[in-house]
């Protein structure tokens, strides 16, 4: 599978962002992508007004993601972001989404919401009930997870368990004290202790770290951003992680059962 990075600012106006996601779509699927991974609540930021991801709130039928469906409806290219979706109680949902061929394929509410380092997400928006699907993409089985999902290795590992070859994370990661220390070192330990693919996209500008990676199912990184906006390309390779997990058999090893949501 040939998956691509897009790394980008998310900017305050819906359909400025719409236009860089429709821009990288393209440019993915020239280059041959089966797979292209944006960065976490790609619909509006204000770093200056936080409430504007509930007041810029859409449905999924709203009219930022019905631009890229139709986008989507000329050729292959699966797309793989998070938007902020209106709950109808002064909060929104972030619910990464899955599109390919003018549809919605998965659609997944983020489960650990980030309450963390002097931020509050649950102020505005309300957490997801449900572990996310997998999904199919060039043979490859994919398994989703968004941005602070990392820090939670059950949820890696029940993936895995569930059959992912590869986890796709969708970020915004806020920069901080050892914060691009925390993002490598969470990343790469998902990918290896699961033995698994790992395709973390992270925002970059004022506000988030960027350094979008791939990691292979020994954690080794095998493609990585910096702080710019970036389109990068990487190769998945199912032999891979058939390898690892013949030489490193954690999965069979383990001695606990398959985690479940609480």
């Amino acid at each position: 599978m040939k998956v691509a990075l897009g790394q980008f600012a998310v900017s305050r106006e819906w359909q400025e962002n719409a236009d860089t996601c429709l821009d990288l779509m393209q440019r993915a699927a020239e280059g041959g992508a089966d797979l292209l991974v944006l960065p976490e609540a790609v619909l509006a930021r204000d770093n200056a007004d936080p409430d504007l991801v509930v007041k810029a709130a859409q449905p999924l039928d709203g009219p930022f993601l019905s631009q890229l469906l139709a986008a989507s409806e000329h050729n292959a290219l699966t797309t793989i972001m998070s938007v902020h979706v209106p709950t109808g109680q002064h909060k929104a949902l972030n619910v990464l989404v899955a599109i390919r061929k003018g549809k919605i394929i998965a659609a997944y509410e983020k489960l650990h919401l980030y309450d963390a380092f002097a931020m509050q997400e649950s102020q505005r928006v309300n957490p997801g009930h449900i572990i996310p699907p997998l999904i199919d993409v060039a043979g490859m089985t994919v398994g989703l997870m968004t941005c602070y999902d990392v820090r939670f290795p059950e949820l890696a590992r029940r993936l895995a368990l569930d059959g992912a070859q590869v986890l796709v994370l969708p970020a915004a990661w806020v920069k901080g004290p050892l914060k691009e220390m925390h993002w490598e070192l969470l990343t790469r330990a998902r990918a290896l202790e699961n033995t698994c693919y790992m395709v973390a996209v992270g925002e970059c500008g004022p506000r988030n770290i960027g350094n979008s990676l791939v990691v292979d199912p020994l954690g080794v990184a095998v493609a990585n951003a910096a702080e710019s906006a970036a389109l990068l390309f990487a190769d998945l390779d199912p032999e891979r992680i058939a390898y690892a997990r013949r030489v490193l058999p954690v999965l069979e090893n383990r001695r606990f059962e398959r985690p479940e949501l609480k």
